[in-house]
């Protein structure tokens, strides 16, 4: 039996949110340095909040990885 499209585990339900609250919109100015005590809390500057994305390592680096783990097994076996 399957489950439940509601009951969905924690981690699965946490997803890129566009629009931040007020709290993190100041949080995020401050981290900018846009942030002074003179702005008002209701008319707070828009704020870019893009998703990061996870990188995939460089196949470059995967490949000198491959070749430098290579290298150290004909190493050993010699």
């Amino acid at each position: 039996m399957s489950m439940d499209r509601s009951l969905k585990s924690k981690s699965s339900l946490t997803r890129h949110r566009n629009v931040l609250t007020r709290a993190e919109r100041i949080e995020r100015l401050k981290e900018l340095g846009r942030w002074t005590e003179d702005i008002k809390v209701m008319g707070l500057p828009k704020v870019a909040h893009r998703k990061v994305a996870v990188g995939k390592k460089d196949k470059t680096l995967k490949q000198e990885q491959e070749a430098e783990t290579a290298a150290s097994e004909e190493k050993e076996s010699k």
